[in-house]
């Protein structure tokens, strides 16, 4: 029997850069009073939400994929060339096929890089990042991009009371390279189908296509039992990430979650009992829930802000759809 050569690939992975795009349409939350009964208070009281970028026709997915990539990739200081990977989750890239990934390796100028979307929901940016550490330590990539993107306005009933005041849209990138040290963990993560009916598309494709529905499909939610399950046990997960790790909650520089809901990441941040030298990113008052982008468009800001530092320790989690969920701890670029 013929032996296989073994892989060579780095023997460890890092985030080297990232890189963030909202579109430039800022919709405060009157404008979404103007098809719901509800008010700013009770949206601000509710989701943490004053704010929310909502992407023009030019503002495709693919386009600001590219902007925040070509962020990332500079903040890196590599060259596009030296890209071998590209990995974007979306829920709303709205052709089945070919992958938008593709487009974007082309678009960006990689040398036939490997492109593929993932559907992973909010959880997106972590199964990205950890599909992304393992091409590197591999060795099929020596850097790769993972981009976090949505056009959810797209997917937003603005007459669901429950919903209409949530998503927002944008793209979050980042480059993953190799490392001599261990700067990104373990990945905890996994899936409860059992619950799939609490986050979901209203109605298949084909039911609109065929007239079944005279609605186009939009993304619905059981507000409570989301917010019990991801208040509960998340922070499980979030927890079982850091004991991964081998470290404690005292070692953390920054948390991030998913930006679903500021009560949500409060809520967390008590659960963990969190010291209070730890930075909380609250990126969702003034960007809305952008799904896959959240996590990477939160991280950018707080670099970019100064409210965290290159070599910060960060726990990062993403929740949603699925339902699905994935957290690990990361030294920031």
């Amino acid at each position: 029997m013929a032996k296989i050569k073994p892989s060579k690939g780095a023997p460890y992975a890092r985030i080297l850069g990232v890189g963030g795009y909202r579109p430039t349409r800022v919709v405060p939350n009157e404008v979404i009073l103007e098809t719901i009964e509800s008010s700013d208070e009770w949206i601000r009281s509710r989701s943490g939400i004053e704010t929310r970028h909502w992407a023009s026709d030019e503002e495709t997915v693919a386009a600001m994929s590219l902007e925040a990539s070509g962020k990332a990739i500079a903040d890196a200081g590599i060259s596009v060339e030296q890209i071998g990977g590209v990995i974007v989750s979306t829920v709303s890239h709205f052709k089945q096929t070919p992958a938008v990934a593709t487009e974007i390796a082309d678009k960006l100028g990689t040398d036939k890089a490997a492109a593929f979307d993932i559907s992973a929901g909010c959880a997106g940016f972590g199964y990205g990042l950890t599909l992304a550490k393992g091409m590197i330590v591999e060795g099929s990539a020596e850097y790769v991009l993972v981009i976090g993107v949505e056009r959810l306005s797209d997917l937003t009933d603005l007459e669901d009371r429950a919903t209409a005041f949530l998503f927002g849209d944008g793209a979050g990138a980042v480059v993953v390279g190799p490392s001599q040290e261990p700067e990104i963990g373990p990945t905890v993560w996994g899936s409860e189908g059992d619950k799939s009916e609490t986050i979901k598309q209203t109605v298949p494709w084909t039911d609109y296509r065929d007239g079944t529905v005279e609605k186009f499909p939009a993304i619905t939610q059981e507000g409570q039992a989301v917010f019990r399950w991801a208040v509960f046990e998340m922070a499980k997960v979030a927890q079982q990430a850091l004991d991964a790790a081998g470290i404690t909650v005292d070692d953390l520089d920054v948390f991030i979650p998913h930006q679903a809901n500021v009560r949500i990441i409060d809520s967390m941040v008590k659960t963990l009992k969190l010291p209070e030298h730890v930075t909380v990113a609250r990126d969702i008052r003034t960007t809305g829930n952008t799904s896959a982008a959240s996590i990477p468009l939160a991280m950018e800001r707080l670099l970019a802000t100064g409210e965290a530092k290159s070599g910060d320790t960060a726990l990062v989690i993403g929740f949603g759809a699925g339902l699905v969920y994935a957290a690990t701890v990361v030294t920031l670029p």
